[in-house]
């Protein structure tokens, strides 16, 4: 079995699903157009399919052969709320709306891969899940709803293993495969401020209680405490992204509200700031004459790689594509994701493809959520290609060693 050769000529195929999902992106919990085109694109293959009952998931389940354990693979679907900027022929027709991260791709990469591997059913000894999520941007938490819908229990054995692909326009050159052991992306945490004073006319503060000035020195000290309260080798990015006040220049507000997205990776600091952080504005607010509602709402943990899996899915991936298309993250990323609920209970790991535009410089090209930001969907029979490979090389692994997964893919 090559499966290189397998998923080259269904690149095309792919390729035009993808961008018939760039098209018309969905936002959110959702998406009846693009759960339509996943259905279709998975009708003729030997799948038990399962539509999601709170949101618009698919599970697809793949029985091999012979009885074995369950690996998961996962895509996530859903778009993000902002006006692509591309230019792209296939751009989004649906205003506000952009796959801006790459989920358009993952989605085609998880049905190829779906192709690839009931193609090999009759040497497959076990079962594989394929989780197609909507949710994963803002906050919408789809992973959660679809584990509590039973989408590790969807093969009627929990998984062994569960793998998830992530395209990257920056950081990584393009087609090069990483991963790293240990923790892959930060906890997620939002930090909500309101402050109440009292209003009046901007010609007599002294009459009122300015909320403005508790607000952002509120926002002062925040960024100055986790340089005194917290242990400089454990790594934390806070940045306020919303701050609210006011309806006039000569009229001071009875209230300001500001918000914040908080990262950590160590849970013993995301607890430390769950009680300091609030304390700290009501600190503040208290010497300006004011009051501070402050709630620190932890959305999702970090994001776990199991080191066995990160090497097992090196190893794959070197197998695969050659030793020149794999390299070990360097850290992990600040940014969040929701499959760490996936991997909090099933050992795995995330990969991430470098895949800004080839002969581009991915350090000069727009980021991930820029409305300007372009992927090649060249890599996506590659991506389709790892998604198997990660599921066959693990369905062969005994579960005694931690042999390399090349004799699976020969």
């Amino acid at each position: 079995m090559n499966l290189l050769a397998d998923a080259g000529p269904m690149a095309d195929d792919l390729i035009r699903l993808r961008r018939h999902l760039h098209e018309e992106p969905e936002v959110g919990l959702a998406l009846p157009r693009t759960q339509e085109k996943i259905l279709t694109a998975l009708d003729p293959l030997p799948l038990t399919l399962t539509q999601g009952q709170a949101l618009s998931s698919v599970t697809a389940v793949l029985r091999g052969a012979r009885p074995g354990p369950t690996v998961l693979l996962r895509a996530d679907m859903d778009a993000l709320p902002m006006t692509e900027q591309t230019g792209l022929p296939f751009a989004s027709r649906v205003p506000g709306h952009m796959h801006a991260c790459g989920h358009d791709l993952h989605t085609a990469m998880l049905v190829g891969a779906a192709h690839l591997l009931t193609r090999q059913r009759d040497r497959i000894a076990g079962n594989v899940v394929l989780m197609f999520q909507p949710g994963e941007e803002g906050g919408h938490d789809g992973a959660r709803l679809m584990l509590e819908e039973g989408v590790l229990d969807a093969a009627g054995d929990r998984p062994v293993a569960a793998y998830a692909l992530h395209v990257s326009s920056r950081h990584y050159p393009h087609g090069r495969f990483a991963t790293r052991p240990g923790p892959l992306m930060a906890a997620c945490a939002r930090l909500d401020v309101t402050v109440h004073g009292s209003g009046g006319h901007g010609s007599a503060p002294h009459h009122a209680r300015n909320p403005i000035p508790a607000a952002c020195a509120m926002v002062g000290e925040l960024h100055a405490y986790l340089a005194r309260g917290v242990d400089p080798l454990q790594p934390v990015a806070l940045s306020v992204g919303t701050i609210n006040a006011g309806t006039a220049a000569n009229v001071i507000p009875p209230t300001a509200h500001f918000q914040a997205t908080v990262r950590t990776f160590d849970p013993g600091v995301n607890e430390h700031l769950t009680h300091a952080l609030p304390r700290l504005c009501e600190a503040v607010a208290i010497a300006h004459g004011v009051r501070a509602e402050a709630r620190y709402l932890v959305e999702y943990p970090a994001t776990v790689a199991a080191p066995e899996e990160s090497r097992f899915a090196a190893d794959v991936t070197r197998e695969l594509f050659g030793a020149h298309r794999y390299q070990d993250m360097p850290g992990p990323l600040t940014a969040s994701e929701d499959f760490s609920r996936v991997l909090d209970q099933i050992p795995g790991t995330i990969v991430q493809l470098g895949s800004a535009p080839a002969g581009q410089d991915p350090e000069r090209e727009p980021g991930n959520h820029s409305p300007h930001v372009v992927f090649d969907d060249r890599l996506i029979a590659d991506g389709a290609a790892l998604y198997a490979g990660l599921a066959l090389a693990r369905l062969q692994k005994q579960p005694a060693h931690a042999d390399a997964a090349g004799a699976a893919l020969r």
